[in-house]
């Protein structure tokens, strides 16, 4: 095709008024749609809660829920400063929040050490991995009558049960990222003559970091869970032992303060945990950056 024929073509086809650079962009076509998620919106997260929220009051309001089953919001938070005017509120919660603290921080120390030793030694994962990934079939709350047989009815066993829910996920992501290490980056090292404490330190734990970090979100909510769980067990104090005591008077309004205590606990503790991830792996670019 000649220049003149290509020229009559494209006049032909997008009009004589159009020049060159018209036709390439109708030919190219509008710019492409971004596949990011979009701007963030300031407390976006709070939607979900405040709607919920709505939803229950407009249904107490209207009637539409039975108080019996479950009282107002209204009538919660006034339940919830009764507790805190008499102490039962905060003495409680500083006990669970004494048990889940020292459970979790024995659970992640546990976990990264472990965690270390089998993903970065053959010897490590030939002892220990294949017994940890069978534990993690066998759910923490199930050994509950095994440590009682063990370790009595006590404190103890209440944090060993919450160690050992936080243990599992923290190990088994730090593990799995720990082995996940890019073969490119290992033969980079190779190429650049690094040591072996070089290249652990400087490759393969700042990779580690999102699992370690991953593992600690869903450490924290299984010791949350496990907590709800060992309080209703021979206590006498804690979060636990409050909704349980209150469920035998059934006082629901005081059972529903404490799941709203535990979800906002859990809630926060989470926050919390993303929060400094979000800090110390601020070089990462990921789709909800």
């Amino acid at each position: 095709m000649t220049l003149q024929t290509s020229t009559e073509f494209r006049k032909s086809l997008f009009g004589a008024s159009k020049s060159s650079s018209d036709a390439t962009q109708i030919i190219v076509g509008k710019k492409r749609r971004t596949l990011r998620l979009g701007k963030r919106v300031p407390y976006g997260w709070s939607f979900g809660p405040i709607f919920l929220l709505a939803l229950w009051s407009i249904g107490s309001a209207g009637g539409y829920i039975d108080p019996r089953s479950l009282p107002a919001p209204w009538t919660v938070v006034e339940t919830a400063h009764d507790l805190i005017a008499d102490g039962r509120l905060q003495d409680n919660l500083l006990i669970s929040i004494t048990r889940v603290a020292e459970g979790f921080g024995i659970g992640v120390l546990t976990g990264v050490i472990i965690a270390l030793f089998a993903g970065l030694s053959r010897i490590g994962e030939y002892l220990l991995d294949g017994v940890i990934q069978f534990k993690r079939s066998i759910p923490a709350l199930a050994m509950i009558p095994l440590f009682m047989l063990y370790l009595g009815i006590g404190e103890g066993m209440k944090v060993s049960i919450i160690a050992l829910a936080a243990f599992v996920p923290v190990y088994i992501n730090l593990h799995a990222y720990l082995r996940a290490t890019d073969s490119r980056y290992v033969e980079l090292a190779e190429a650049l003559k690094l040591s072996y404490s070089g290249f652990i330190r400087h490759i393969v734990l700042p990779g580690a970091l999102p699992g370690l970090a991953l593992g600690l979100r869903l450490g924290v909510t299984a010791s949350w869970l496990a907590l709800v769980v060992v309080e209703q067990i021979n206590a006498t104090s804690g979060i636990g032992y409050m909704i349980n005591l209150a469920g035998s008077y059934g006082q629901i309004n005081i059972v529903i303060v404490g799941l709203v205590v535990y979800g906002l606990l859990g809630f926060a503790s989470d926050a919390t945990i993303r929060f400094v991830e979000k800090k110390v792996l601020s070089w990462r670019r990921t789709l909800s950056n």
